[in-house]
C-alpha cells in the first residue's frame, strides 16, 4: 500500500507527506527519483491525533466498537512479534505449580497422621495393617464404625488378604467406643485427604506435562520435578539458562558453599540435582563425578529449551519439531551419562531409559547376603561335650584363647562332668599343641620372677627412704637439744649479781 502511494506522488515536486514515525521519513527520503518532501515534526503528530480523535466521523461506516478492537489487535500483534511470546514459554505456571505441590504434601501428611490418630482410638490395628494414607482414609469413610467390618465392601479399596485382615482384626480390636458425633468429625477429615490426594495427583499431572512443553531436554535429563525446583529457585527458565553448570550444580546448597568458603572447608558438590535420578544410582565416590556431567548437560538442554522459536510462530506449524525431536538432545546427553556411570562402576551397561520412563519390575527390597559363619570357640560348656579346639591362629601365635564365661551350675555331679570333659579334651591334644604350652610355661615362670625382683626392688627403695627419713628427724632432736642448753646458760648469766668493788 505505501508503495503504491509512493508511485502516484512521485512526480509531484511540490507535495509534502505528513509520516508519523520520524524513521519512516528518513527512510522515504533515501528512495531514489522521489522528488516528494516527507514531514515529521510536532505538527504531523497534532494532525494525526485529530485524525484518531474523529475517526467515527471520518469514516461513516466504521463502529467505534470496531475500531477499538482492531487498535488492540493490532497492538497485540505488534507486542507478541517484538517479544516472540509463547504460551508454553511461561514458567510462571510451573514456579507456582511447584510451590503448591510442596504445600500439598505438607497438609497431607498432616491430615493423615491427624486422621490415624483420631480414628485410631476407635480402631488401632488398622493402622499397623494399612500404611498407604488414602487406602486408611478410604476404610474410614466406606466401614465407619469398626462393628460394619463385616458387612462393608472393601474389595474396591483393598486387595482380599488385606480386606481378611482387616475384618478379622476388627472383630478383636481393643479400641474404645466413640459417638456418631466423633465419627462425622473423623470422616470430613478423612474426606479432606481423599480430596486432597486427588488434587495432588491432578496438580502433578499438570506439572509433568507443562515441564515437557517448557523444558523438554531438562526433563529428559534430571525429571519434571527436580526441574521444576531448579527453575523455581532461579527465578525463571532464562535465568536458570544463563547460569553456568557450576552454579546450576550447586544450586540450593547456598548456605553450605558459604559456610565451606568462610571456614576455608570442602565446598559442596551437589544441591538440587542431587535428586536426581542419575546421581542417586551413583555410589559415594562418584556422586561428584556425575553431578558435574549432569549439570554440564543440562546447562545445553537449558539453552536450547529456553532460546528456541518453538510455538513462537503459529502461522506455520509445518516445520514444528514433534515433542521427540525437542528432547532429542536430553535424551541422548542422557545414554551418554548412564554409559559413563556403568563404566565408573563397573556394572555391565543395561537397557537405557529416560528419566520419567516407568521401572519394568518392582525393585526388591532385600538383597541375599551370605550368613555369618557359626564361632564353636565362642561357646560355654554346660554338659558333656566336649572342649572346642584351638584355633591354628592362636597356635602359631603361641597364646591360647580366652575361655568363654561358664554358666553356673547348680549340681555338683555336673561340675565334676565338665572337669573330667576338661581333662578329657587336654589329653586328646596333639603333641604339636604341647610345644607351645611348654613355652608359654616358661614365659609366665620367668615373667612372674621379674614381677618378684621388681618387688623386692621397690620395697628396698622404701625402707632406704624411710632410714633416711628416721636419720634425719635424729639429727634434729639432736640440734634442737644443744640450742635449749646454750639457751639456759645464758639465761643463768643474765641473772647473777655483779660483784662490787672495794674501795
Amino acid at each position: 500500500m505505501l508503495s503504491g502511494l509512493l508511485n502516484e506522488l512521485k512526480d509531484e515536486a511540490k507535495s509534502s507527506l505528513a509520516v508519523a514515525d520520524p524513521k519512516l521519513g528518513n527512510a522515504i527520503t533515501q528512495i531514489p527519483g522521489l522528488s516528494l518532501k516527507p514531514v515529521s515534526d510536532s505538527s504531523t503528530q497534532d494532525v494525526y491525533r485529530a485524525i484518531r480523535e474523529h475517526m467515527s466521523s471520518l469514516i461513516p461506516d466504521l463502529a467505534p466498537a470496531e475500531a477499538d478492537s482492531t487498535r488492540l489487535g493490532l497492538s497485540h500483534s505488534l507486542s507478541r512479534h517484538k517479544l516472540k511470546f509463547s504460551p508454553d514459554k511461561v514458567d510462571t505456571m510451573i514456579i507456582q505449580s511447584i510451590g503448591s505441590l510442596d504445600v500439598l504434601d505438607k497438609q497431607l501428611n498432616t491430615y493423615a497422621m491427624r486422621v490415624k490418630e483420631w480414628y485410631g482410638w476407635h480402631f488401632p490395628e488398622l493402622a499397623k495393617i494399612l500404611n498407604d494414607n488414602l487406602a486408611y482414609s478410604r476404610v474410614v469413610l466406606t466401614m465407619g464404625f469398626r462393628s460394619n467390618a463385616r458387612a462393608a465392601d472393601l474389595s474396591s479399596i483393598l486387595p482380599e488378604e488385606i480386606e481378611t485382615a482387616v475384618k478379622a482384626a476388627a472383630e478383636i480390636s481393643m479400641g474404645t467406643e466413640i459417638s456418631d458425633e466423633d465419627l462425622e468429625a473423623t470422616s470430613a477429615l478423612a474426606e479432606q485427604v481423599v480430596d486432597l490426594t486427588e488434587h495432588r495427583q491432578n496438580l502433578s499431572n499438570y506439572l509433568s506435562t507443562r515441564m515437557q512443553a517448557l523444558a523438554p531436554n531438562l526433563t529428559a535429563l534430571v525429571g519434571d520435578l527436580v526441574g521444576a525446583r531448579l527453575i523455581a529457585h532461579a527465578g525463571s527458565l532464562m535465568n536458570l539458562a544463563k547460569s553456568p553448570s557450576s552454579t546450576i550444580q550447586i544450586l540450593g546448597a547456598e548456605k553450605a558453599l558459604f559456610r565451606a568458603l568462610k571456614t576455608k572447608h570442602d565446598t559442596p558438590k551437589y544441591g538440587l540435582i542431587y535428586h536426581a535420578s542419575l546421581i542417586g544410582q551413583a555410589t559415594g565416590k562418584n556422586k561428584g563425578k556425575i553431578a558435574r556431567m549432569l549439570a554440564a548437560k543440562s546447562a545445553l538442554g537449558l539453552r536450547i529449551d529456553s532460546l528456541s522459536t518453538w510455538g513462537v510462530t503459529s502461522e506455520d506449524t509445518s516445520n514444528e519439531p514433534t515433542e521427540e525431536e525437542k528432547a532429542e538432545m536430553g535424551r541422548s546427553a542422557r545414554v551418554g551419562i548412564e554409559r559413563r556411570l556403568k563404566a565408573l562402576e563397573g556394572k555391565p551397561l543395561k537397557a537405557l531409559g529416560n528419566a520419567n520412563a516407568t521401572p519394568l519390575a518392582a525393585t526388591k527390597k532385600f538383597d541375599i547376603k551370605e550368613a555369618r559363619k557359626y564361632n564353636p570357640d565362642a561357646d560355654g560348656l554346660t554338659g558333656d561335650e566336649p572342649a572346642a579346639k584351638k584355633s591354628k591362629k592362636s597356635q602359631v601365635n603361641g597364646t591360647t584363647p580366652k575361655k568363654a564365661l561358664v554358666q553356673p551350675v547348680d549340681s555338683e555331679d555336673e561340675d565334676e562332668e565338665m572337669e573330667d570333659a576338661v581333662a578329657g579334651a587336654d589329653d586328646s591334644e596333639s603333641d604339636e599343641e604341647e610345644a607351645p604350652k611348654a613355652d608359654t610355661k616358661v614365659a609366665k615362670k620367668a615373667e612372674k620372677e621379674a614381677k618378684k625382683a621388681r618387688k623386692a626392688e621397690r620395697a628396698a627403695k622404701r625402707e632406704a627412704k624411710a632410714a633416711k627419713k628416721a636419720a634425719k628427724e635424729a639429727k634434729k632432736v639432736v640440734g634442737d637439744g644443744k640450742k635449749r642448753k646454750r639457751d639456759d646458760e645464758g639465761e643463768k648469766s643474765e641473772k647473777k649479781p655483779k660483784k662490787k668493788s672495794k674501795a
